[in-house]
């Protein structure tokens, strides 16, 4: 279990930073209207937040040498 944390840390990091900027981004943008599919709830905005920060973590992963 501790390998698998070490080896995708940076992939748990972006996927917290994630789930707090999904969130506080529907809290404080969000959709006002409540008809945008992914905006007006927060449970489909947290796990889009999750993807993306989990993606973009990813692009921070060294790269390893042969």
């Amino acid at each position: 279990m501790k390998k698998l944390i070490k080896n995708r840390k940076f992939e748990i990091i972006g996927g917290i930073v994630g789930i707090i900027g999904g969130y506080l981004y529907w809290k404080y943008v969000g959709c006002i209207s409540g008809t945008c599919p992914i905006q007006a709830n927060w449970y489909s905005m947290v796990p889009y937040g999750l993807i993306m920060g989990v993606l973009l973590g990813s692009m921070f992963k060294p790269k390893k040498e042969k």
